[in-house]
């Protein structure tokens, strides 16, 4: 009898600060794969507004209760080559607009090229999640407003802090 192949995906994203909406795509992910790798992508020419460590700590207390999500960084490589690395299969990508499905969409094609074997898997993210963006969140939560229905309490509380610095 064969051995079963272990279903990996990486779940790349910025994750600054983690939204409602990127915890719906995690959770549900966690629900379809083995493993889910939530992977904070590096980008040096955007200034973060939490540190690589405060993402991190963040996500490991939101994600606690999901023994199949595994929390990683990367940076200065392409998503497919850090995919293999974690032996992943798939890479899951959530969509909230069309725009995200024509940016995805090329991407998509563009990491098939780059590596046949690793599938990525398009997750619509919940209806009342699909105007969320970390940018908004930021513009948002900078001018004191709320962060309910947008981030767990803990994100809100560690944003707001950050701006009153």
């Amino acid at each position: 009898m064969a051995k079963k192949t272990k279903k990996i995906a990486v779940y790349p994203g910025s994750f600054d600060p983690p939204t409602d909406g990127h915890l719906n795509i995690i959770e549900r992910g966690a629900k379809l794969f083995d493993e889910v790798v939530v992977a904070i992508a590096v980008n040096s020419s955007k200034k973060p507004l939490l540190t690589i460590q405060e993402r991190l700590d963040t996500l490991k207390v939101l994600l606690k209760k999901h023994r199949n999500v595994r929390l990683d960084f990367f940076e200065n490589k392409l998503l497919v080559h850090y995919a293999r690395e974690k032996k992943a299969t798939a890479i899951l990508r959530g969509l909230r607009t069309v725009q995200d499905y024509e940016y995805e969409f090329q991407m998509a094609l563009a990491n098939k090229q780059l590596a046949p074997e690793i599938e990525t898997v398009f997750m619509m993210t919940d209806s009342g999640l699909s105007h969320l963006s970390s940018s908004l969140v930021k513009e948002i939560l900078s001018l004191g407003g709320s962060g309910k229905n947008l981030v767990p309490p803990l994100v809100e509380k560690i944003v707001h802090q950050k701006f009153k610095k």
